[in-house]
Formats: structure tokens, C-alpha cells, sequence
């Protein structure tokens, strides 16, 4: 005797009055029947079909069904049956040539999902698999992890390594600089002199000393009035240089006249 629709065992969500024909829905219940919760949920989120996105939320609320109402685990439920009927059809009009009209048919349909627990050996060997992964997903971050470690060591020893080269060959070239070039090591005193320059920078700083002319100033008073004094001298000089020109006229005048007295007569004289 065949088991009647509404008394078959497990958890239902129904949804009544779907706005697709039973055929497209039966299409992407077919690829769904008999499959674990998990897995019909991940197939149906990625089907391209319109009864794909409608269905999923039909099986999602089936599970929250029999996790709320019967206290079942969704991971340990699958699809035991899904079916389609057909529901109302609407009746639409168009027109067509010479006044006619065409029907059209808007069909709906009763989509029902039926999730029941699965077997215990089905359920244990999902326990298992899934530990399985489990061990193998966290192997394969620690070998990642360990990967990542060794590779930032490698990297950090060839680091020192270069650096260690580095300061090899420093030494080196500073063992080999004296025999190349012997001023070399004069250009350590230079480097020097900067930090003994730093004391040097005291003096400018003192005000005393910087002032020290400035006192001296009251000096320079007797250097003017020397000045001040040599000027009368030169005035008195270019004042004695006219009586010393009038002497020597007048002492010419007398030499002049001296000669003319004692000047021989000529021959013009004598006649």
C-alpha cells in the first residue's frame, strides 16, 4: 500500500501558490532529491534557474523546522522527498488578429519539501570525513605556517650574511687603506674637528668682550685734539709761507740794486 503525501515521515515546509508552473520547478527539485542539507544548499545557491533562489529558502526553512520544533541537527537531515503540484491557473487574455483573443495561462504550483534524519552508519562516516578534513585543513596551515617561518629566516640569514660581508670587507679596505694611501688616516682629525670647534664658540659668546672697544672709545679724544693741534700748525705755516715770499722779494730788490751799482758801464756809457 502506498504512503500517502501529507503522511510521509521527516520535517515539511510547503509553499503554496508559487508563481511558476510545476514543470520548471520539478527541474531543479530533480537535481536536489535524496542530497544531504548541506550540499542542496550550496547546489541550489549556485544553480541559474528561476526556481533555484526558491527553492533553497523552501529547504533552509524546512531545516529551521526540524531544528526548532524537533530538536534536530540541519548536518544530519537530508531531502527525503520533494515534489511539485500543480495549483490555480490564471486566465489572462490577448488580443489577436481580427478582433480575437488568445488565452494565456499563468500557472502555479505547491512546492513541498520533506527533510528526514539519515541513517546512524550514513552519519557516522559524514563525522568522519568531515574530522578528516578537518585534520587536513589544519595540516596544511601548519605546513603553511612553517613555510612562512622558514622563509623569514632564510631571509634574515642571508641578511646577517651580507651584512657580515659588509663589515668584512670594511675591514679590509680599512687594513689595506694605509698602504694605498697614506694620508688616510689624517682624515680622522678632520671628522674630529667639529666636537673641538664646540668649546671655541664660548669666547664669541661673552658680551665683555665684544663691549671692550667701546670703553676705548673715550681714547680716540686726544688722538682728535692731536689732529685739532697739528691743524693750526699747517695754518700757521701757510700763513708764514707770504712773509717768507715778501723776504725773498725785498732780498732780491736789494741784489738787484747792488748789481746796478756795481754793474760796469759799456760802451755806450762811456761815450
Amino acid at each position: 500500500m502506498a504512503v500517502k503525501t501529507n503522511e510521509r515521515p521527516g520535517t515539511r515546509a510547503v509553499l503554496r501558490h508559487c508563481r511558476m508552473s510545476s514543470t520548471k520547478a520539478r527541474e531543479v527539485l530533480d537535481l536536489v532529491r535524496g542530497l544531504d542539507y548541506t550540499r542542496a544548499v550550496e547546489l541550489l545557491d549556485h544553480t541559474d534557474r528561476a526556481a533555484g533562489p526558491v527553492v533553497a529558502k523552501l529547504v533552509r526553512s524546512a531545516a529551521a523546522n526540524a531544528e526548532h520544533n524537533d530538536g534536530q541537527f540541519p548536518e544530519e537531515l537530508y531531502i527525503s522527498t520533494c515534489y511539485a503540484d500543480e495549483a490555480s491557473t490564471l486566465k489572462r487574455y490577448r488580443p489577436r488578429a481580427r478582433g480575437r483573443g488568445t488565452r494565456i495561462r499563468k500557472r502555479t504550483c505547491h512546492v513541498t519539501i520533506i527533510l528526514s534524519r539519515m541513517p546512524e552508519d550514513q552519519i557516522a562516516r559524514l563525522k568522519a570525513r568531515s574530522a578528516a578534513q578537518n585534520v587536513d585543513r589544519r595540516a596544511r596551515r601548519v605546513a603553511g605556517a612553517r613555510r612562512r617561518a622558514r622563509a623569514v629566516e632564510a631571509v634574515e640569514e642571508t641578511s646577517a650574511l651580507a651584512a657580515g660581508e659588509g663589515g668584512e670587507g670594511t675591514e679590509e679596505a680599512e687594513a689595506t687603506a694605509p698602504r694605498e694611501t697614506p694620508a688616510a688616516p689624517a682624515k680622522a682629525p678632520a671628522k674630529k674637528a667639529p666636537a673641538k670647534k664646540a668649546p671655541a664658540k664660548a669666547p664669541a659668546k661673552k658680551a665683555p668682550a665684544k663691549k671692550a672697544p667701546a670703553k676705548v672709545a673715550p681714547a680716540k679724544g686726544p688722538a682728535k685734539k692731536a689732529a685739532a693741534k697739528k691743524a693750526p700748525a699747517k695754518k700757521a705755516a701757510a700763513k708764514a709761507a707770504p712773509v717768507k715770499a715778501a723776504a725773498a722779494s725785498r732780498a732780491t730788490k736789494a741784489l738787484a740794486r747792488l748789481a746796478k751799482k756795481t754793474r760796469q758801464p759799456s760802451g755806450k756809457d762811456k761815450n
